[in-house]
């Protein structure tokens, strides 16, 4: 029986890699949500939950570059069905924990699991999207980062009322495995897949050297992986991430106990503070990645494109420093609405990079590294605020603790921008054959 031929089904591909990254963030943001109930009940300081923070983190920062690794030899198809199946687990998990310690062990196992997202969504935009829609796609594909901490917003407070906080990380873990069974029916590579019509298959490769073959699989293509690290273009996203992801999780983690503290905000009720600020994240990611491409489509370079697409990012981001003048939690939902969806443009730009400079067969090892490097910085940058918010806490001036993180957070977009640029100055695309132990088959005529 012939299997039918379906028209864009790259788009298909991508929903499914926008939903993982959703149920992704979701499992990721519930115990931020849950903060203030759960501190209650066990009684943890703000230093405590920030160690919950780091061992997420850390094991995140493990999980990245295993998985980068991994998928780059077993594939996206595999890799996805056990990173979703293992991290959907890990999150029920968290239903049993009783203290801070169990908590600590349960995001250890969240954030190793959950690693794998990221890899296995950059290496699919790379196989099934040409050069010129992959920032758009990765824009959509972070939007799922936004998207997922929406939906917790949602669900959170209704299962909370209606079950216990328990019930929260049992049922949404269960969304994984229905998003799995999904994956498992419709996701192949293109050069494999039988529901791509060969218009679409010519459309996807269109950016290769006439005359090459299609790309050589995991099976045959052995990447050196340190010799990534001899590339000035590696050490860009690395500085890309390790010195901005921590801002977005310090957001992702901390912002609902801080309208917790400034502004009385209840879990157990819907907020719709929360849900305007994390929406706009959503359209700053797919922006973002429309914009610099755009400037591509009108002739732009490259590289050019996405290096002033990130200039300007990081100048707009400097109006996180309002924060501190801000009177009421309007005012401060329009500030950190804007600020956040201009990190999450900056971050499609950042990760747009790796599918630019780095042939396929390597993207998820080099965005593995990069990610590492952000759960590294991650992992370091919660030690640096809990310590601050409890100091400020204990001389009764919390508020000004949040204004110097603010400050803090907004100046390091243009620091970071520097370094990229002075590392991507002179940057080409990493030839295959320079990262390999086999020869360059993407280039070698028919």
């Amino acid at each position: 029986m012939q299997t039918k031929k379906i028209k864009n089904y790259r788009w298909l591909v991508l929903t499914f890699l926008v939903l993982a990254t959703t149920f992704n963030y979701l499992d990721r943001q519930i115990l931020g949500l849950l903060k203030p109930v759960l501190e209650h009940e066990f009684t943890w300081t703000e230093t405590d939950f920030a160690y919950m923070v780091m061992a997420f983190t850390g094991a995140y920062a493990v999980g990245l570059v295993s998985w980068g690794w991994l998928i780059d030899r077993i594939g996206a198809k595999t890799g996805y069905c056990i990173a979703v199946s293992t991290w959907s687990i890990m999150s029920m998990v968290h239903a049993a924990a009783r203290s801070a310690l169990g908590f600590g062990l349960a995001r250890i196992g969240l954030g190793l699991t959950e690693a794998g997202n990221v890899p296995a969504g950059m290496k699919t935009i790379a196989e099934w999207f040409p050069k010129k829609e992959r920032a758009f796609a990765t824009g959509l594909f972070n939007a799922g980062t936004s998207a997922g901490i929406i939906i917790a917003l949602l669900l959170v407070p209704l299962i909370l009322n209606t079950f216990g906080w328990h019930e929260v990380f049992i049922i949404t873990g269960m969304f994984g495995f229905i998003w799995l069974l999904g994956w498992l029916i419709i996701y192949d590579t293109p050069a494999k897949s039988k529901r791509l019509t060969q218009e679409e298959y010519t459309y996807i490769h269109e950016d290769q050297q006439p005359g090459s073959k299609p790309l050589a699989s995991a099976a045959t293509v052995k990447i050196k992986w340190f010799k990534l690290f001899s590339f000035p273009q590696t050490w860009a996203f690395i500085t890309g991430k390790i010195l901005l992801d921590p801002i977005y999780w310090f957001f992702m983690f901390w912002l609902p106990s801080y309208f917790a503290f400034s502004f009385d905000l209840n879990m157990k009720e819907l907020s719709p503070e929360l849900m305007v600020i994390y929406t706009m994240t959503v359209v700053g990611s797919v922006g973002g990645g429309y914009f610099s491409s755009w400037l591509i489509q009108r002739g732009w370079p490259t590289l050019k494109a996405r290096k002033f697409a990130l200039l300007l990012f990081a100048v707009l981001e400097l109006t996180v420093l309002l924060a501190q003048y801000a009177t009421n939690a309007w005012m401060i939902v329009g500030i950190l609405s804007f600020t956040l969806a201009i990190h999450q443009a900056w971050s499609t730009n950042i990760f747009t990079l790796v599918v630019d400079l780095f042939p396929k067969q390597a993207v998820s090892s080099v965005t593995g590294i990069g990610a590492m490097s952000g759960a590294v910085g991650g992992m370091l940058f919660p030690l640096f605020v809990g310590y601050i918010l409890d100091r400020y806490k204990l001389s009764g001036h919390l508020a000004d603790g949040y204004n110097l993180l603010f400050l803090i957070c907004g100046f390091t977009y243009l620091f970071a921008w520097c370094i990229i640029h002075l590392l991507t100055r002179k940057s080409q695309v990493v030839a295959l054959s320079d990262i390999t132990s086999t020869p360059d088959v993407t280039h070698q005529n028919t």
